[in-house]
């Protein structure tokens, strides 16, 4: 690890006290709060835990039996091999924006950089199955935020969120991917090169243990994550089941502005970012409009982001790249010779490309990123 990449200290006894059954970001906060520090914490009796309000016997009895039984050597160990550096709520490397939600998390796993240039961040969230619509707006708006300078939050789920992370990779900008699982795995799988390229421009971080796995119960909290990052949470496509949803009531939650793309009123897909608007969203359709959203950070940067916008507009109008300019793989290239105007599915490109079904998807995931390669339901691909 790098000087920056290195572990908060005492990460160890966070990571005891936060491992703890029954021990969640708010019950963390009240023991600290309580004791004043870890050390005491941990080292505290049952009955001293019990004059903790919300803290019975049961629950005290069980925080003090099982706080030392996380295997912190195995966890830093796995932590340093992945290249995952692991910070705590006191850390000046923490980020601020996060600090300021009502349950931050006390550790957070990052995989990559976050710089000062990340608290200059926008969250584009909605759901996984999601239209063709919804994907393009998801895509264009995250361009032409991070041309602008702005960061681009997500959760790497699939639909609306892997298409938040490529159209911010592909205007050459910063991506933060929160996962609902630890770092040592990715989800959903097929995200696996995406989530490689995007520790390489921005980073992929979590508050779970490295080996956890995806549960459905890990994402409602990963959500909050999402919005505590971001300066404003834009809503592009979601049903009224949505997680995207989550994401939304967390960012209200917190004073978080909360922005929503209109989507076709009879689409059950749009239901849920609808319902947003109607109920006091800001609806935005262009990158002006999330800027009056944000108020006078938002005024500040108008004028700047209103040109980059607009030079970021004729770039995804008019491409300025010629293919043969750019380094692409031999895979990429015969993935991308297989393609024309015209939809082709992935089948016909497995058949005629002659390589194996993961090999197409890796490449074709990162000609997507390269802005050369357009994906249409049912596993149609085409050139842009």
């Amino acid at each position: 690890m790098t000087k920056n990449h290195k572990n908060s200290p005492d990460i160890g006894k966070w990571l005891k006290l936060i491992r703890a059954e029954s021990v969640g970001p708010t019950t963390f906060s009240r023991l600290i709060k309580h004791f004043k520090s870890v050390d005491r914490a941990l080292g505290t009796s049952v009955s001293e835990l019990t004059r903790i309000d919300g803290i019975g016997f049961k629950t005290a009895d069980l925080i003090a039996k099982t706080r030392d039984k996380f295997n912190i050597e195995k966890e830093l160990e796995l932590a340093d091999k992945l290249g995952v550096w692991i910070i705590n709520l006191n850390d000046e490397r923490y980020p601020p924006l996060l600090k300021r939600i009502y349950d931050p998390p006390p550790v957070l796993y990052i995989k990559g950089d976050f710089t000062a240039a990340d608290n200059l961040a926008v969250a584009i969230v909605g759901s996984r199955r999601c239209s063709l619509y919804g994907q393009e707006q998801s895509s264009r708006f995250a361009y032409l935020l991070a041309s602008a300078g702005f960061t681009i939050c997500s959760g790497m789920a699939r639909g609306i969120d892997t298409a938040a992370h490529q159209g911010a990779l592909s205007a050459g900008g910063r991506t933060i991917a929160v996962q609902g699982c630890g770092l040592a795995n990715v989800f959903p799988p097929e995200n696996k090169k995406l989530f490689e390229i995007i520790t390489e421009s921005g980073a992929c971080m979590s508050e779970l243990p490295l080996e956890y796995e995806p549960l459905s119960e890990n994402f409602p909290p990963r959500n909050r994550i999402i919005a505590g990052l971001s300066l404003g949470t834009i809503v592009v496509e979601a049903g009224y089941n949505s997680g995207a949803l989550i994401t939304a009531q967390s960012a209200l939650e917190n004073n978080i502005e909360v922005m929503a793309v209109p989507g076709k009123i009879d689409s059950p897909l749009s239901k849920g970012s609808n319902r947003l608007i109607k109920d006091g969203a800001k609806l935005i359709d262009s990158v002006g409009d999330v800027m009056e959203a944000l108020g006078y950070i938002g005024e500040e940067l108008k004028s700047h982001t209103a040109d980059a916008a607009e030079k970021a507009d004729e770039r995804i109008q008019t491409p300025l790249f010629n293919v043969g300019q750019l380094n692409l793989s031999d895979c990429e290239r015969m993935i991308y010779d297989c393609l024309s105007k015209e939809p082709v599915h992935i089948e016909d490109i497995i058949s005629e490309a002659d390589l194996s079904p993961g090999s197409i998807n890796a490449g074709l995931v990162s000609l997507q990123l390269k802005g050369l390669v357009k994906q249409l339901p049912g596993s149609l691909f085409l050139r842009k």
